[in-house]
């Protein structure tokens, strides 16, 4: 299947500028990269403009968490939705909708505090998705690839998944509502190595390629808490910026607010948004994952 209408995608969260620059580049100066793709017609979308004038991630709810199927059905069209959640089925009747889209593929831009570098997440294994992540990775090696595939495609919360197809192109690391040249020249490249890929499948179908590492999602890691609920420590020093490294049982996770470390105890995992500020009110530390052949 060719990806006929492909929608570059910025400020999902408002306050992620490498999409919002990024975006507004292309918007003003779009020729070199439309070359990339002259198979496909190539469209720049603008998501949270009210989240990105605000430089807030979002004004009511997290955008990138409201595309259920049944939530973008609830109370259509009412005046009493919510920010998000009315942009949510705005943005489903424009690029969706989600169970039958108009846009065949949409690469979401997204940064993160975390020390994740240029990282490549799919929400397929099929032979697309895969040969696409190689793809990027061979032509990219800095790159690493996050495998979100442990739910069906159609039940991701995520706004790319309008799209018939869609990634997410996460960067960092990056304060929020700061832009950093080398973060937003990895976006750009990374963005222009997905398009090459999608212009050679238009062209050529898809061509088997070597198998990678990659990193498939497992779970969420909270924070240490006591009695009271309250954060009891911090993630290790020795763990700190340390995206994608292994984590073996018995080596420092977290260190207590005294000094004494805290082990991990479990099997072997690779950290990933570790620290990441949005999810820090959420009391989680990380998100786990193990290595795969992909």
């Amino acid at each position: 299947m060719k990806n006929k209408t492909i929608t570059i995608c910025g400020g999902t969260h408002g306050n992620e500028l490498s999409g919002v620059y990024a975006v507004n580049h292309w918007l003003r100066n779009d020729g070199a990269i439309r070359k990339l793709i002259p198979s496909a017609e190539l469209a720049f979308l603008l998501v949270n403009q009210a989240s990105i004038k605000a430089r807030t991630r979002f004004i009511d709810e997290d955008l990138n968490r409201q595309f259920v199927l049944n939530k973008l059905q609830e109370n259509q069209g009412s005046t009493s939705l919510n920010c998000e959640t009315a942009l949510a089925q705005q943005l489903n009747q424009q690029l969706g909708p989600k169970s039958a889209p108009k846009t065949d593929f949409i690469i979401d831009i997204h940064n993160t505090t975390s020390a994740m570098g240029p990282t490549l997440i799919v929400l397929e294994s099929d032979a697309f998705n895969r040969n696409l992540a190689r793809y990027v990775k061979t032509n990219m090696p800095s790159a690493n690839i996050l495998v979100e595939d442990h739910i069906p495609y159609l039940q991701h919360p995520y706004f790319c998944t309008v799209g018939k197809r869609s990634v997410m192109v996460e960067v960092g690391p990056q304060a929020q509502g700061a832009l950093r040249a080398k973060v937003f020249q990895e976006t750009v490249e990374m963005t222009e190595h997905i398009l090459a890929y999608i212009e050679s499948v238009n062209t050529h179908g898809i061509k088997e390629l070597s198998a990678i590492q990659a990193f498939r999602l497992l779970a969420e890691v909270p924070y240490p808490v006591d009695t009271n609920g309250q954060r009891s420590a911090m993630i290790h020093p020795d763990l700190d910026a340390n995206d994608f490294s292994e984590l073996i049982n018995g080596a420092p996770c977290f260190i207590d607010f005294h000094g004494n470390d805290i082990a991990w105890q479990g099997d072997t995992i690779y950290p990933h948004f570790i620290g990441e500020a949005a999810y820090d009110k959420q009391g989680l530390a990380f998100a786990s994952a193990t290595v795969c052949e992909f």
